[in-house]
């Protein structure tokens, strides 16, 4: 895109200063994700620790690149194209996935910047809102480098291999739109990763790799969870915003704040059949209370995901890291038909 070329300086991590949008900016201009990733880290750290202070200056408007910078040398194909990863087997198949996650998790990281500075100051979001995809984006930039960082392990390196970018294809589509980004790429992408997760941490396991194994389930995975329930959370707390007819300054109150990474760990692997029992129980009595009416919240997600996201949803859905992120089946389920999606 025209004026990406030259990256912007990027923010010290020791002087602070400047807006949060400004730091979001210098990392979505940086070509080098792992340079994103350090700049990421930085940047999170001094806006928890209040060395960054605004979320944005209301008096400036700041242009967002309709595409983030990005290394020339990862050879990009069509989602068609790209080659079988296998089953983590052998080495080569390995080295293949692993390429595939860090690819994905390079994305993200440009994704939840570019969440920040294209919508924040726009819709006008509380503070929360930062807080949160400030949390998510130093989650993605930690799993780039381990990843990455894994793989040259394993004797490659991160753009050794093809990859697609059919992750930032649906944020240009949702560039428009809070509601339809937090629903495509923050709701379905991120839980259709939790679905996928479990057989690849199974697979590498069984191909004898329990360092890789071990580093997507421990941290990866648990983190990503957190990461679905901020897409619902914000979606939720837009509609209810749309329902009280003008926007409201104040943090989300009917939401708790995300669980920290080791707390819905341990909420998943150990108190896993509990609580999804003790959710499922509280569902039930919401739909007898609404008298079998969908919630006006999930109805208004089912009809964003069928315009702006192109087929069913698939099967088999991995339910319980959903629930645990507060995206229970009345949610998707209804979307995992073939009678919609955008015509080809």
């Amino acid at each position: 895109m025209d004026g990406m070329e030259a990256s912007a300086p990027p923010p010290s991590s020791s002087s602070g200063g400047g807006t949060l949008v400004e730091a979001a900016l210098r990392i979505l201009n940086a070509e080098d994700p792992w340079v994103k990733a350090s700049l990421g880290e930085a940047t999170a750290k001094q806006w928890f620790d209040g060395a960054i202070s605004r979320p944005y200056d209301p008096s400036v408007d700041l242009p967002v690149p309709d595409r983030p910078a990005r290394l020339s040398n990862v050879k990009l194909v069509a989602p068609s194209l790209m080659p079988k990863l296998g089953k983590a087997g052998s080495l080569q198949s390995r080295q293949a996935i692993l390429h595939s996650l860090a690819h994905t998790e390079s994305w993200a990281i440009d994704l939840s910047w570019d969440i920040i500075a294209r919508f924040g100051k726009e819709e006008d979001m509380p503070r929360s809102f930062f807080d949160d995809f400030v949390k998510v984006a130093q989650d993605e930039g930690r799993h780039f480098t381990l990843l990455s960082g894994r793989l040259q392990e394993l004797g490659s390196f991160y753009g050794a291999l093809p990859a697609h970018d059919g992750l930032w294809d649906s944020a240009i589509q949702t560039s428009n739109s809070l509601l339809a980004r937090l629903a495509v790429e923050h709701c379905v992408h991120e839980a259709r990763g939790l679905d996928v997760l479990p057989t690849t941490i199974s697979r590498f396991r069984n191909g004898g790799d329990d360092a890789t194994a071990d580093l997507l389930e421990t941290v990866v995975y648990p983190e990503e969870i957190t990461h679905c329930a901020a897409g619902v959370k914000w979606f939720k707390y837009l509609c209810q915003r749309m329902q009280q007819g003008s926007p409201q300054d104040k943090d989300v109150q009917e939401d708790k704040k995300l669980q920290a990474p080791d707390q819905l760990s341990a909420a998943t692997n150990e108190n896993s059949e509990a609580n999804l029992k003790n959710s499922g129980e509280q569902k039930d009595e919401s739909e007898a209370r609404d008298d079998g009416h969908l919630d006006p919240v999930i109805g208004t997600f089912h009809a964003v995901v069928r315009t702006h996201f192109r087929g069913p949803l698939k099967p088999p859905f991995n339910e319980q890291a959903r629930q645990a992120a507060g995206f229970g089946p009345e949610w998707y389920k209804p979307l995992a038909v073939k009678e919609f999606g955008l015509a080809e």
